[in-house]
């Protein structure tokens, strides 16, 4: 008793340390964030842009996809450019190329290496400093400066308001036709573009670092690494090697034998549990997930296509109807959705089994909440597609349509829907819950942790409502990894561990002491280093150097408890072998010992790999990136969805066994596909990037010029293979689900 007590002080010290951190720094990110000036005028005092035109310009951005056309500051999409590092480029070479011509009679790449030294520092003298006035709220640029704009506004016009000569470009960039049909907007985007870019290469007051902490690499404008980038890279694997240690330390300290085989019940305790009316209603949601899974492979498949052939699928103009940009934002959007749906309801089946309660009108909440999560889905993902399509203003495109941002593209209506359709949930799981907390039951201490996460998984999504319209973009970005981080990759994975272990202890596999404690510690430590480490993802986006330093430090630490899963994967094949009746959940766990694997993999190496500053400085935005995003996102959260998918069908189905093989070839299907599109695929090219970005500058990494090289073409077609497979994986796995709605899925007596 005197442990768990300990253990709960240590939790609520996290939370309450953590959370206070990230809303001191939410405070200084608002306060030193780049300034959105009220006029840009030049030398003479002529006005290029207004503060309205660079506010209604990202309004703009985010009406053509926004994160999945391209990317702003590093994040977004990967096949269109940078935009910023695109722009920052393009000025600077049209300045670069007019001194030339002036001085030397010829254009920089033609001057020798002191020459262009030359031109290179007093471009970067001019470029560098800052001009914006705290007063008048002004930003004034040389004439020659206001000329490289004119001229990248022309690019831009031309390559987004369909212009002839550059569809070329718009192909190999994924982009639709006429991705913008009105003057005034493109007018509005490129003010977006300068304003963005100009804060990547613009010194903060009294530093000698850009608002974007010197990000993207770009060498003509000094865009280099920080000492304080290096300093806190070191630091971050340093607290790796500690964390290791102190928690090898822990593991050995505390390890004891949590299956005790001698004491196991000689038959299923499971069996017993009668399914109550809400617990059979909850069978409906796993058969969406199943199709919905299908359904965002369809559109994964699509998207990787276009990467290769831009505008088409096999020679089918796909992209007149379906473009790049709305078939990555499906594909994401789905995925959160059936992943979300999974652990929901795994949610409302477990709560009247752990109570041994059924509420009134449970059933008719559980299937109120179905018919509305069909609603958002169908609802949302059509205004995607609208908003895309510039059939809506900026106002309904932000209410209705797509909010351009990753993960969270869905309306502000759909968002608030989503919201309210959780609160629902946390209704109903605490109607159920709340006769087992009355009682003073053994598992208490493990069902208040349950309520804990159950409570923020429905309330940290609210985080996605805190921006409106012209809220400044790195506020957005600050509260868009509240929920992308805490909401997605913090609170449900504290609910998955308890989760796991309720099953485990009603199944009399696991002491109810030893769960609790081993859940209460997980959950300390992974959000010892989770919350604070949601700074990592800010490194670049208008930030201050503190963030930097607490990004990389914290989210170092996040790796560390990924290290052990090679225990909790050996424990759940342990848990797997432990009798005759636990073979009958082999599936089940074989996907809990595959979300080990992935968390490992995926999100320890994969992550670490671009987590710390150097590293992202240079990968961010290329396809190492979408390594870590595949198999942390699938790898992790998805085979966990469909292992707690299997477990409740196994609960809601007949107690025939199953058959194997098809199950069997879905597990590999699906985990081999995701090795092979990530390994032999996404993992060359994004190291390739990086080559590019560390020796070029990143907007070469991310130019169409790179990425039409034909070894790089090589390696995209080569995605097929575990793409095919992984599909493949898919369909067998939802032709195995129905058939236990059918009977073709078991075996025959």
């Amino acid at each position: 008793m005197k442990k768990l007590t300990k253990l709960w002080i240590y939790f609520l010290l996290v939370i309450t340390i953590s959370f206070a951190i990230l809303a001191y720094y939410g405070v200084e990110i608002y306060r030193e964030a780049p300034p959105i000036p009220n006029k840009v005028v030049d030398t003479e005092g002529n006005i290029l842009f207004t503060e309205k035109d660079i506010q209604d310009g990202q309004r703009v951005w985010l009406s053509t996809g926004g994160q999945e056309l391209g990317s702003i500051w590093g994040h977004g999409a990967y096949v269109a450019p940078d935009w910023n590092a695109d722009w920052i480029h393009r000025e600077s070479m049209y300045i670069l190329n007019k001194w030339a011509n002036q001085d030397y009679l010829g254009d920089f790449e033609s001057l020798n290496n002191e020459q262009q030294a030359i031109l290179q520092s007093r471009l970067q003298k001019r470029i560098r400093k800052n001009t914006y006035n705290n007063e008048s709220s002004i930003i004034t640029i040389s004439d020659i400066r206001a000329e490289a704009i004119r001229s990248n506004m022309d690019h831009y016009t031309s390559l987004f308001m369909g212009d002839p000569e550059f569809a070329s470009l718009r192909e190999q960039y994924a982009m639709k036709e006429n991705t913008l049909n009105d003057k005034e907007r493109m007018f509005q985007l490129n003010a977006f573009f300068f304003w963005s870019s100009w804060a990547c290469v613009t010194e903060r007051p009294d530093a000698k670092i850009t608002y974007t902490n010197n990000w993207p690499p770009e060498k003509l404008t000094d865009n280099t690494p920080s000492g304080a980038l290096i300093l806190w890279t070191g630091f971050s694997i340093i607290m790796l090697l500690l964390g290791i240690g102190v928690l090898a330390f822990y593991h050995a300290k505390s390890r004891k034998e949590d299956i005790d085989e001698a004491h196991l019940p000689a038959q299923d305790p499971l069996t017993g549990i009668s399914p109550t009316p809400s617990m059979k209603a909850t069978l409906k949601y796993f058969w969406v997930v199943s199709l919905l899974i299908l359904v965002q492979v369809v559109f994964g498949v699509l998207t990787a296509h276009y990467g290769v052939e831009g505008q088409s699928f096999f020679g089918i103009p796909l992209a007149e109807i379906l473009p790049y940009t709305v078939t990555r934002t499906w594909h994401v959007q789905i995925a959160l959705f059936w992943i979300a749906t999974s652990w929901l309801a795994t949610g409302l089946y477990i709560a009247p089994a752990i109570s041994g309660f059924e509420p009134k009108y449970q059933k008719l909440g559980v299937n109120f909440l179905f018919s509305a999560l069909l609603v958002i889905v169908l609802g949302s993902l059509t205004g995607e597609l609208l908003g895309v399509m510039q059939k809506l203003d900026l106002t309904t495109n932000f209410w209705f349509g797509h909010q351009g941002l990753e993960y969270v593209d869905l309306g502000r209506f759909w968002q608030i829907f989503l919201f309210v359709g959780l609160i629902i949930w946390l209704v109903l799981m605490m109607r159920a819950l709340r006769p087992a907390l009355k009682k003073n039951l053994k598992d208490k201490n493990l069902l208040i942790l349950f309520v804990i996460s159950t409570m923020a998984i429905a309330l940290f999504y609210g985080a996605g409502l805190t921006w409106g319209q012209h809220t400044h973009l790195a506020i957005i970005e600050y509260f868009r990894w509240w929920v992308v981080h805490l909401w997605v990759e913090g609170f449900f994975e504290v609910f998955a561990t308890v989760v796991i272990a309720f099953l485990f202890v009603r199944m009399k596999i696991l002491n109810i002491k030893t769960a609790t404690v081993a859940s209460i510690a997980s959950a300390t430590i992974f959000l010892t280093g989770g919350i604070i480490g949601t700074f990592h993802h800010l490194y670049f986006t208008g930030t201050p150097t503190a963030v930097l330093a607490l990004g990389a430090t914290f989210s170092a630490l996040e790796v560390v408890p990924l290290i052990f899963m090679g225990y909790e994967a050996f424990h759940n094949y342990r848990v797997m072998k432990a009798t005759e009746w636990t073979i009958n959940y082999k599936w089940p766990i074989f996907f809990f010992i595959s979300v080990s694997f992935w968390n490992l993999l995926g999100a320890g190496v994969f992550g670490f790999m671009i987590n710390p500053p150097i590293a992202l400085y240079y990968m961010q935005g290329l396809n190492t990136t979408s390594v870590h995003a595949h198999t942390a996102l699938f790898g992790v959260y998805g085979m966990l969805g469909i292992g707690l998918l299997l477990f409740v069908i196994k609960g809601l189905s007949k107690p025939e066994p199953w058959k194997q093989g098809l199950i069997k070839f879905s597990f590999w299907a699906l985990n081999i596909g995701l090795i092979l599109m990530s390994v032999v695929s996404l993992l060359p090219v994004g190291l390739a990037q990086t080559i590019a970005s560390v020796d070029v500058g990143m907007w070469y990494a991310r130019s169409a010029e790179f990425h039409q090289q034909e070894y790089l073409d090589v390696f995209k077609w080569l995605r097929s293979i575990g793409d095919t497979l992984f599909a493949v994986g898919s369909v067998t796995l939802t032709y195995f689900v129905f058939g236990l709605k059918f009977g073709w899925s078991y075996q025959k007596k």
